[in-house]
């Protein structure tokens, strides 16, 4: 009888917690993401945008919503970081790929990059979030421009979305973490 009654309070209480990678090159807004994610989904203040530094190794970002743990890992975009990014892999669940829109002479380098990721055999069943950041810039390439340029078609094996935002003013959040 008690490891009924443990087990149905386990089932109630318990949060299932999922590891989710933010990925991308240097300058795409990765860690200014995870802190505005912080900030709206936690009773956490995020950093504000102008205190970010570029991130050297990894920042871990915790959000909890009814019965899940949502653990992000922010991981440094630098060409000699992006090396480290495959020890992660493994234990992801799903990865959030961010691409600077504001920068097209860079799309070339994280398409490369997120190429690179989606070939990896230990992401192969990994949902993947593509998000065309600093959408608040008027610079930005319009997200239907950008999805073209991905060619995102030759996704079709895998589940996806892309989605436009904005990491500073939470443009587009609402869309996909609810």
């Amino acid at each position: 009888m008690f490891s009924l009654f443990y087990g149905l309070w386990k089932y109630m209480f318990t949060k299932m917690e999922f590891r989710v990678l933010i990925l991308g090159i240097d300058k795409a807004g990765k860690t200014t993401l995870l802190e505005k994610v912080k900030s709206q989904y936690s009773n956490l203040e995020g950093l504000p945008p102008d205190r970010i530094v570029p991130t050297v190794g990894l920042n871990i970002g915790r959000v909890e919503a009814s019965n899940t743990k949502l653990v992000f890992w922010d991981l440094g975009g630098q060409p000699g970081l992006r090396s480290i990014w495959e020890k992660y892999y493994e234990e992801a669940h799903a990865v959030v790929y961010v691409i600077d829109a504001a920068c097209p002479s860079r799309f070339e380098d994280s398409i490369s990059a997120l190429e690179k990721v989606l070939r990896h055999e230990d992401l192969q069943g990994a949902p993947l979030l593509i998000l065309a950041n600093k959408q608040d810039l008027k610079d930005a390439v319009h997200a239907d421009a950008l999805a073209r340029y991905l060619d995102l078609k030759k996704l079709n094996e895998r589940v996806y979305a892309f989605q436009a935002v904005s990491a500073t003013d939470g443009y587009g959040h609402d869309n996909f973490w609810a």
